[in-house]
């Protein structure tokens, strides 16, 4: 049933309303971020109806604008828009957690897979891995890089990181394409006003934007000077959630840079957890409680997961705060439009680069592996299974050829 109050701004509710709603989706949305938008659409918008269609709409948007986790962000607005700044967190944590923890457990349960059947299980991850990072690559292309304009903004983040294969590389890629698509991308069309009012003044705004900075400029500094392990794993997670434009899927090569290549966590295990994130609910970005809860120096264990998803998170939720009453002013401006056009073809290059390395590299190893990760590919593009499926079904098709081999 369509939603028919459009003209109606939010309305106001409790936090607990709020929590509820949210361990709800956060126990049953699978499919990823663009899955979670519809979940939240239907049990929100349409059936609860916090708020309008219009409204929904303009919050996606400004989303989408946004580096950072689109769908926890969608949902940490609405648990804002609903509930006050108690709602946003109490929504975030419902829908997070889950998948957290289930997440948390495999990482604790890892080295039980033991033998060559746990040895397949570890490997199907894997090339459940570059099943999804391909469709990844294949949606946002075709969404985010149509034209011989963004295609080959597109294809020059490729050939830097070919050349810079560095967190450097990656920053300056995404640079590029944001001064390219102010050259090449104004005739991006300008969106339809919604209605999205917002209890936070301009001059409140710019107190999540500073903190925002100050972290995202500080943070290395005081790594630097200060090299304890507890803060340096932070300012891992909070520089790559800061830098992710385009989904969940691009922390995949930002993540790898600074984790897999210093070696504080193995290609293997980092691959595996990718791919066991795909079988559960919740936000991908969940994958950093596996990372945290793996990497070697650091904390590790239940801290070590905290530190990784408080740092994930952080500068995405921090930067919604304090662009929310930017927002309407900002997304007609042309030039910021343009920008953002540029930056997200250039993310799409960059996730293009780690479908080959690190994801193709270390789990394609055999014509068996290709077919078993086309197979994957085929059912998730085509014939548009469920991911959690395709995992078990990509899972035990390597146990098997595991045991046969």
């Amino acid at each position: 049933m369509p939603n028919d109050q459009n003209d109606q701004p939010p309305s106001a509710g409790g936090p607990g309303e709020v929590f509820r709603a949210f361990l709800k989706l956060g126990l049953t949305s699978f499919g990823g971020p663009i899955a979670h938008l519809g979940y939240f659409r239907d049990e929100l918008v349409l059936r609860r109806r916090w708020l309008s269609e219009a409204a929904y709409a303009d919050l996606i948007a400004l989303c989408q604008f946004l580096p950072g986790p689109a769908s926890s962000q969608v949902g940490f607005a609405l648990g804002y828009l609903r509930a006050g700044l108690a709602g946003a967190l109490l929504a975030w944590a419902a829908f997070t957690l889950p998948s957290a923890a289930l997440l948390l457990a495999f990482a604790f349960g890892a080295d039980a897979f033991g033998g060559p059947i746990g040895q397949g299980l570890i490997h199907g991850l894997k090339l459940v891995a570059v099943a999804i990072v391909a469709q990844a690559v294949w949606g946002m292309a075709r969404a985010l890089a149509p034209d011989r304009e963004r295609a080959t903004i597109a294809l020059a983040a490729v050939l830097t990181l070919v050349f810079v294969p560095s967190a450097f590389g990656q920053i300056a890629a995404i640079g590029a394409g944001a001064v390219a698509g102010l050259l090449w991308c104004r005739q991006v069309h300008q969106p339809a006003a919604g209605l999205l009012p917002v209890a936070i003044s301009r001059r409140a705004g710019l107190l999540p934007l500073g903190l925002f900075l100050v972290l995202l400029l500080g943070l290395p500094l005081i790594s630097a000077w200060w090299p304890l392990p507890k803060l340096a794993l932070f300012e891992v997670f909070y520089r790559a959630g800061a830098l992710v434009f385009g989904g969940g899927h691009v922390v995949l090569p930002l993540l790898e840079t600074r984790l897999v290549e210093p070696g504080w966590v193995s290609a293997d295990a980092f691959l595996a957890g990718y791919g066991a994130a795909q079988a559960v609910p919740g936000p991908l970005f969940t994958f950093a409680a596996y990372l945290g809860a793996i990497v070697e120096p650091g904390p590790g264990g239940l801290l070590g997961a905290a530190i990784a998803l408080l740092g994930i998170f952080l500068p995405g939720m921090l930067l919604l705060l304090g662009v929310l009453p930017f927002w309407d002013r900002l997304r007609r401006h042309a030039g910021a439009r343009a920008a953002m056009a540029g930056t997200n073809a250039a993310v799409v290059g960059i996730l293009g680069a780690a479908l080959y390395h690190p994801v193709w590299t270390s789990a394609v190893a055999s014509p068996a592996d290709f077919a078993v990760a086309l197979a994957a590919f085929i059912l998730l593009t085509a014939w548009k299974a469920p991911p959690w499926l395709v995992v078990a079904g990509t899972v035990l098709a390597s146990a098997a050829l595991g045991l046969a081999t």
